[in-house]
């Protein structure tokens, strides 16, 4: 009989990660977003020389935005093309998405966060974050409950021998 190919590849689909957003932001909900890319760009994506960590999304005249991604130009890459590693870069979502966003971000006082980047088949997607920012006592709380689960799980391990 011969084989079934299977869907899931070796690896990971993710690029990047904002691993900081976490800690700065309580992520109310995400959406997926397609982005607007040059041929450089997706070659340099490709090897991962990607950094979202200080990107910051936002709306301009009704469509979405991301400023501060920095994507490393390849020394390989065409000799052609100027590259501009932190260029702003149109995100790419449907109208009712953008409208949902403009409304939760001008009437709640919402901010969007860049959370991740990743591969769906050969198109790059970026996670917006709909996110509120936290206080200082509140990143306190998390650190307590993180180390808490930490030692809780270690409890559990060591009484199961």
């Amino acid at each position: 009989m011969a084989k079934k190919k299977s869907k899931d590849k070796a690896g990971s689909n993710t690029i990047a990660m904002n691993k900081q957003a976490r800690h700065e932001y309580f992520i109310e909900d995400e959406i997926e977003a397609g982005v607007e890319l040059q041929g450089w760009e997706v070659k340099s994506l490709r090897s991962g020389k990607v950094n979202i960590a200080e990107s910051y999304v936002y709306v301009r005249d009704g469509e979405i935005f991301i400023s501060g991604m920095n994507i490393t130009p390849l020394q390989a890459a065409s000799t052609h093309v100027v590259a501009n590693p932190t260029r702003i870069r149109k995100l790419l979502m449907s109208r009712k998405e953008i409208d949902n966003l403009i409304g939760r971000v001008n009437r709640e006082g919402m901010t969007l966060v860049a959370t991740t980047m990743y591969w769906v088949r050969s198109w790059a997607k970026i996670k917006v974050g709909v996110a509120k920012g936290k206080k200082l006592h509140d990143k306190r709380t998390d650190s307590k409950e993180k180390d808490w689960n930490r030692d809780k799980a270690r409890i559990m391990k060591s009484s199961l021998r």
